[in-house]
């Protein structure tokens, strides 16, 4: 078989690695890829928003299977445009991908069909929105309706960094479009949590689960980013969790989307917040988290391709998944400044040497191969993983691989893995 993956990050180099162990697969593309990806599989250079050239490409080189690893070309609904052209395509439709592509929408799902979340108002005027911020009691969560990078979530511990904050997303359009329409939303506490699920369009299976670390800095401080590091399995997502998450939040959401003719075949990624009161959805994603996607496949023990053509023939309750047992903890090593600016062109050492040990895999994001040269091309550079029996193991693989990367004004977490709870 060919197989083309679409994206550029560490997610999709992941993808990659995992597909890579698949015997069916003949040769593996993936557009535009980046510097890491382009020695497992051959790079393209198609953005991955161009949804008319994919559909080319996929004609061009024969594709038998193309993955989406990105939100955006998902909720643009690349999948219609390759499904209208007859070709193999994994990933939601566009009118199933809305779950991330409009935090508005999915709120509105939440509420008609029961399931758990936090309280919530959607705004589109900015008067109406300052007026009902000074209503509440902070913490205060402002959440831009569409697509940001990960970004788009603000957390305000007052009235005037609420009203500050609404400003930016609605009036400076700090995130664009995005931030046009926003949802205020209650603060909950308790651990989040990340369950990516396989789902068929009738049967969702859950991964194992991961928590990620948002936060630039130790101890959950500074702005949020795309992630800077995670790990699997979570410390407090326990069996009893699971079960009621599975009943209460993950079989609903499928019947939901159904309801609505929305039938959603992919990934869908629930966050979760365990808050006393049971798991609540905080968000929806419509593919593979990253960096989770860098934890949760090298656990993996089933044919990736295989899972990901159940789903899309609607059999996967056909399919018996396998998991290992241990856990697996990857450090994001980014560039000094993410994620407001940061300069790019920095040469990478030591990655080689950090994969001497077979527990460790380098996820390359935002990297560039210039001369048998690796450079830093991005704000996330790598994702230094390591698996291990136990957490504590794996932690500690990952940093002694992470104290023999180098490159200038490299910045990482150094706590990654660490989370206490009461």
């Amino acid at each position: 078989m060919k197989v083309l993956v679409i994206g550029s990050g560490g997610r999709e180099h992941a993808i990659v690695d995992a597909l890579l162990k698949s015997p069916k697969i003949d040769k593996l593309y993936c557009a535009p890829g980046n510097g890491g990806i382009s020695a497992q599989a051959e790079c393209v250079p198609v953005s991955a928003t161009d949804i008319p050239a994919l559909v080319n490409l996929a004609k061009e080189k024969e594709i038998d299977l193309t993955v989406v690893g990105m939100d955006d070309p998902l909720v643009m609904g690349i999948v219609d445009a390759f499904e209208a052209e007859g070709l193999r395509v994994f990933g939601p439709r566009k009118n199933a991908a809305i779950i991330e592509g409009s935090k508005a929408f999915s709120k509105e799902l939440m509420k008609k069909y029961n399931i758990p979340t936090a309280g919530y108002e959607t705004f589109t005027d900015i008067n109406s929105a300052l007026a009902y911020v000074k209503t509440l009691n902070p913490p205060i969560v402002l959440k831009a309706d569409g697509l940001a990078l990960g970004k788009g979530v603000l957390i305000c511990q007052s009235i005037e960094e609420a009203e500050e904050g609404l400003k930016e997303m609605m009036v400076n359009q700090k995130f664009g479009k995005s931030g046009t329409t926003v949802v205020i939303e209650e603060f909950l506490t308790g651990p989040e949590v990340s369950v990516l699920s396989f789902c068929d369009g009738k049967t969702v299976v859950p991964m194992v689960s991961a928590q990620d670390h948002k936060r630039a800095y130790d101890n959950d401080e500074g702005l949020n980013t795309g992630g800077m590091g995670t790990f699997s399995p979570s410390r407090v997502y326990t069996e009893d969790v699971a079960e009621v998450a599975m009943e209460t939040i993950f079989k609903p959401t499928v019947a939901a989307l159904n309801s609505e003719n929305r039938t959603f075949k992919g990934i869908i990624y629930f966050g979760l917040m365990l808050t006393k009161d049971g798991p609540k959805v905080i968000e929806y994603n419509c593919r593979f988290g990253d960096p989770e996607t860098q934890v949760i496949l090298p656990r993996l023990k089933t044919d990736l391709l295989e899972i990901f053509e159940a789903c899309v023939d609607g059999t996967l309750d056909k399919l018996s998944i396998k998991w290992d047992d241990g856990a697996a903890c990857c450090v994001v090593m980014a560039s000094g400044g993410y994620p407001v600016s940061y300069k790019k062109g920095y040469e990478i050492t030591g990655m080689e040497e950090a994969e001497k040990d077979p527990a460790v895999k380098v996820y390359h994001a935002g990297t560039a191969l210039k001369d048998g040269k690796y450079y830093t091309n991005g704000g996330r550079v790598i994702g230094v993983t390591a698996k291990g029996e136990n957490l504590d193991e794996a932690i500690k693989t990952a940093y002694a691989a992470v104290d023999k990367i180098d490159f200038t004004d490299k910045h990482f977490r150094h706590d990654i893995g660490i989370k206490k709870y009461d």
